[in-house]
């Protein structure tokens, strides 16, 4: 009789998941995953994909002019908001179930419910006590608002990918890729946009010409790009907000959408009922090879808050595979990573950088 239910239970099931544990099914582990919200995580439900579709469709709007010196005539523009987000929601779908049956076809038992860890080999799902040699910490990060005044009334990317509507006008704060990214993707789509960050200069840990560049491109293109500028308080001011930048300035808009960090999605896991150690942020510390202090529990992905891109979470999935089930100890290579930002124009970097926040 096995000594455990599982070989090897993940908690998420987003891109750090998913890899994780259809190679450590591959190699022959008997592989749960539970996953409470959606299947392949942020950067398919929302982030890297649905972002990508909606900065396409932003892309347009500069393709028809171009379009008029090559001799082309085209007719009246309008974007229609509910069809785009509609298409958008049928590819997320679409995908849903594709990662679905990758994890099906691999032999990995999908859980579709919430679990908590309640020991170092036992972990709770819906009331029943299930247990594993090794338990996989995946859960992915979560983006925040700041608390101030009024700070209930903001939306983070998560609700930008949902809008009922097109807003006329929307306020970005955040100087982070996700806010570069959107500044374009609503400017693209005929928003009138004003992106705030509160340093001298946005993208920070990026190359400073590219940052400069994309400054200068970003604001000859229409967007308000308001550096040394942040919210003290938000007020509902009729079907509007208004925002209050510091220096008493006030500016209206539909939305204020805040893409100023993640933090990791670890709470309420039940870390606490183990000597997992954590940082204040929530992330899980790990070593090289993504073990905690507890020998049975392995973190990969943004929740450990180390390189938070897609292929690096799958590559530390890949690792933790290689490392538990094919003898053969694998460390993630964080070395000379590239990374893009979907802004407009895009811009793209590999080599050495500094820390990058938002």
């Amino acid at each position: 009789m096995a000594q455990y239910d599982y070989d090897l239970f993940t908690i998420g099931a987003g891109s750090a998941g998913v890899r994780a544990s259809r190679m450590s099914a591959f190699y022959g582990a008997k592989v749960a995953v539970a996953e409470e919200r959606y299947l392949g995580g942020t950067c398919v439900n929302v982030g890297c994909i649905p972002k990508k579709l909606l900065v396409y469709a932003a892309h347009f709007a500069e393709d028809f002019e171009d379009a008029a010196g090559f001799g082309w005539t085209v007719g009246e523009r309008h974007v229609d908001w509910a069809k785009l987000i509609a298409n958008k929601d049928k590819e997320i779908n679409r995908l849903n179930h594709v990662y679905r049956k990758l994890l099906e076809d691999s032999g990995v038992t999908i859980i579709d419910s919430r679990a908590e860890i309640s020991d170092p080999h036992t972990v709770l799902v819906d009331g029943k006590k299930i247990t594993a040699k090794y338990i996989l910490v995946a859960v992915g990060g979560w983006p925040i608002v700041p608390k101030l005044p009024g700070s209930e009334h903001a939306i983070t990317s998560n609700e930008a990918f949902y809008l009922p509507t097109l807003p006329k006008k929307v306020i970005i704060v955040g100087g982070g890729y996700i806010g570069a990214e959107f500044a374009g993707i609503f400017h693209g789509l005929g928003v009138e946009v004003t992106q705030l960050y509160w340093g001298p200069l946005f993208l920070r840990g990026f190359d400073d010409d590219c940052r400069k560049t994309l400054a200068e491109e970003m604001k000859k293109k229409g967007v308000d790009l308001r550096f040394n500028a942040d919210i003290s308080k938000i007020e509902k001011v009729g079907a509007r907000l208004r925002a209050t930048l510091n220096g008493d300035v006030n500016i209206d808009a539909d939305q204020i959408l805040y893409a100023t960090g993640r933090v990791p999605n670890t709470g309420s896991l039940g870390l606490e009922n183990t000597s997992v150690q954590m940082k204040p942020d929530g992330s899980v510390v790990v070593d090289d090879y993504s073990k905690t202090d507890v020998d049975s529990i392995y973190a990969i992905g943004d929740c450990t808050n180390r390189m938070q891109l897609t292929p690096v979470a799958i590559a530390e999935g890949r690792a933790v595979a290689e490392t538990l089930f094919n003898n053969n100890p694998m460390k993630p290579n964080y070395m000379n990573v590239p990374s893009v930002v979907f802004s407009q124009p895009n811009l793209g970097t590999v080599g050495l950088h500094r820390d990058r926040g938002a």
